[in-house]
């Protein structure tokens, strides 16, 4: 893995909440368990989560958590899909598996 990506990823690591974004995200039906309410029946967002119930369950406001899901995904722990104006965030797993090789390899 590229240093600057590894630096990005362990930047976005570093805030309890943000870790909790990714540790709930892990099992999303259990940790989010109402949800896409706002999606017709026929999309399917595969482990995704809308801002508005990762907000709800951190409970911070909506421009704190916009800021960290966008943090997160620009380091690459995150993946986003948009339908119309809702934003459904979920883990980048391929991303996940590499810094866990990259820390049981390198460090």
């Amino acid at each position: 893995m590229e240093n600057l990506k590894v630096i990005d990823i362990f930047k976005a690591l570093s805030n309890e909440t943000r870790l909790n974004i990714l540790k709930w995200l892990r099992e999303p039906e259990k940790n989010f368990p109402v949800q896409q309410a706002h999606l017709p029946k026929e999309v399917s967002i595969k482990g995704g989560v809308c801002v508005g119930d990762i907000q709800e369950k951190v409970n911070l406001s909506q421009s704190t958590v916009s800021h960290y899901l966008s943090l997160m995904q620009k380091a690459g722990l995150l993946e986003a899909v948009r339908h119309g104006q809702w934003t459904y965030y979920r883990r980048n797993e391929e991303t996940l598996a590499k810094i866990s090789k990259f820390i049981n390899e390198e460090i």
